[in-house]
């Protein structure tokens, strides 16, 4: 049932809310695909580790236990809850900022608000991240004990993974429903909100699929450099030295699992977003 509150659009309670509706979409989403990412960090770290993602999941249920496949849960659900707080937030305020502004809408306006908004969520997650990745790829499994050491360390690769992959994930999906719209024989207002939060679910997946492959490079290097960067060496030195043992070849590692993992992941998280906002009372986001 929708809430009988009403608040103005492009209020400061709007913004507000939309970025509640941020937490909501990111925290539990990417805590429930944990054993997902547990075996694709892995398989970054180290691709003779496992054959394939379901041999990955079954060692480690076999070799470690069940409970294995979620670690990091605590630093995910917080720091990713952070980031889609930051992230939905902040797309929503500069989204509006920039049409008042330019006095359009469209492609140029989703990207420079998304990426926008991923610089400052990025600053919320990197340190909860690199205790995610730690933790992660420590083997056999132990509490590393220098978890709480270069929290940022990986920034800036978290940045180049993070930003083209949220400037996709917003103007593609932006751009999709409106496709999807144009090509359905009502206008979006006719259709019920479930309806359209099915939409929104689509097109979310399709941007997914996308987002998982312009930034999976930069999501290996990320996971290389938290997992293998060496006292006193620059991030530029540590990503110069673990590209030559890698390679390009390397940096696609895991990129099956990731198409899946993501292609499902934004698929629920603009449900859950779009959800939450019809709940609140707003339109849903896209056309």
């Amino acid at each position: 049932m929708p809430s009988d509150r009403k608040i103005e659009l492009y209020s400061r309670e709007y913004f507000l809310s939309c970025a509640l509706g941020g937490f909501i979409a990111c925290a539990p989403t990417h805590s429930l695909v944990l054993p997902l990412d547990l075996v694709k960090c892995r398989l970054q770290v180290d691709s003779s580790l496992y054959k394939g993602n379901w041999s990955g999941i079954k060692s480690i249920v076999r070799n470690e236990g069940f409970s294995t496949l979620y670690t990091g849960f605590v630093p995910t659900f917080i720091g990713y809850g952070l980031q889609g707080t930051c992230k939905y937030g902040f797309y929503e305020l500069f989204k509006k900022k920039f049409s008042d502004f330019t006095g359009t809408s469209g492609v140029g306006v989703y990207l420079a608000a998304s990426a926008g908004a991923e610089f400052l969520a990025d600053l919320a997650l990197c340190p909860f991240e690199a205790m995610k990745v730690k933790t992660q790829t420590t083997l056999p499994p132990a509490l590393p004990k220098d978890l709480y050491k270069n929290m940022y360390s990986g920034l800036v690769p978290l940045w180049f993974r993070q930003i083209p992959y949220t400037m996709v994930k917003f103007t593609t999906f932006e751009k999709i429903v409106s496709l999807i719209y144009s090509g359905l024989s009502k206008p979006k207002d006719e259709y019920t909100k479930l309806q359209q939060t099915g939409v929104s679910f689509l097109g979310g997946y399709i941007a997914g699929i996308f987002c998982a492959i312009v930034s999976h490079p930069a999501d290996v290097m990320v996971s290389k450099v938290n997992n293998d960067t060496r006292p006193g060496e620059s991030i530029g030195t540590a990503v110069k030295r673990i590209y030559k043992v890698i390679g390009f070849n390397g940096l696609w590692n895991g990129l099956g699992v990731r198409i899946i993992m993501i292609g499902t992941l934004t698929g629920c998280q603009w449900l859950l977003y779009d959800s939450f906002k019809v709940y609140s009372g707003f339109p849903t986001t896209g056309d």
